[in-house]
């Protein structure tokens, strides 16, 4: 089995999707349903999947709750509570009451769109995060590579809790390692607490000098350093699989970006691959039930 452990959904006839308003998203721009990614799944032997937050409004979460509480696919959801707010611990109580409650597995806000780089680093989003961890979620990182010295501040200050780097970190792709990105993955890294997708860059298209009609190794060069850092500082142990849908299809298809995972990790034993594509998600999310439901 495989579990895709990052992908989003959206019905922008329920729930506007503001973010989308960026320049060069307009083929985004429609409603992405888990109908439509069930077929996907079912092609790539994906059996279970975490569907992750998008939007920084209350009522979002309890959406993807009750979609997962209805779904045979959905095992997990990552969902938004405001981490600044005085009361983290009490929302967070409040979703897990809720239909699909009990498939809340983690928390997370876009980082990424905050002007203060050490946001993660605020005292007050640090007692939010303690609530996380009191409640025994994971706090999903997502960030640009210029924010990620707030989340090894923010990891560090809070050992108990596990926080899971989405996409990496978001590297540049385009013009090989950026050496800043390279030594704050081995500060991230290097604590106990910290899990990592590898997600976001495999929907990254091979540069305009690749041979579209060269061998599958040739078409992920472009990927392959950052996913052999990213594989030397966590280990098969805590990466796992994310497919990014619907935002890889802005570039590729979810197979590609399936095929793309599987070329990267060939080298790899079999317990190891079974780590990235199945067992890191269900130990760091706790999908071991939920999962055992999807065989």
């Amino acid at each position: 089995m495989t579990i895709d452990a990052h992908h989003h959904v959206w019905d922008l006839s329920v729930r506007p999707q503001p973010w989308l308003d960026q320049p060069g998203l307009a083929p985004l721009r429609r409603n992405f349903l888990l109908s439509d990614l069930e077929p996907e799944a079912a092609a790539h032997g994906v059996t279970a999947t975490v569907v992750v937050q998008t939007v920084t409004e209350p009522e979002e979460t309890p959406e993807l709750l009750a979609l997962a509480e209805a779904s045979d696919l959905v095992t997990g959801v990552v969902g938004w509570v405001d981490l600044e707010a005085p009361g983290t611990a009490e929302a967070i109580a409040a979703l897990r009451e809720l239909p699909g409650g009990g498939r809340l597995a983690g928390i997370r806000h876009p980082v990424l769109t905050e002007s203060d780089p050490d946001w993660l680093a605020r005292p007050p989003v640090l007692r939010g995060l303690a609530a996380v961890a009191e409640a025994g979620l994971c706090y999903d990182v997502v960030v640009m590579p210029g924010q990620l010295r707030g989340a090894v501040v923010a990891a560090a200050a809070t050992p108990q809790l596990t926080f899971v780097l989405d996409h990496l970190g978001n590297p540049e792709i385009d013009g090989g390692v950026d050496g800043s990105w390279a030594r704050a993955i081995a500060d991230f890294a290097a604590l106990p607490n910290t899990v990592a997708k590898l997600s976001g860059v495999l929907g990254e298209p091979a540069p305009p000098s690749a041979d579209p009609g060269a061998a599958d190794g040739a078409q992920i060069a472009h990927i392959r350093p950052h996913y052999e850092i990213a594989l030397a500082g966590f280990g098969p142990q805590r990466l796992m699989f994310g497919s990014d849908w619907p935002v890889s299809t802005m570039s590729v298809g979810y197979g590609a970006v399936y095929a793309a995972a599987r070329s990267l990790t060939a080298d790899l034993s079999p317990s190891e691959k079974d780590a990235i594509f199945t067992g890191t998600a269900r130990s760091t999310y706790r999908l071991a039930d939920a999962t055992a439901r999807s065989l």
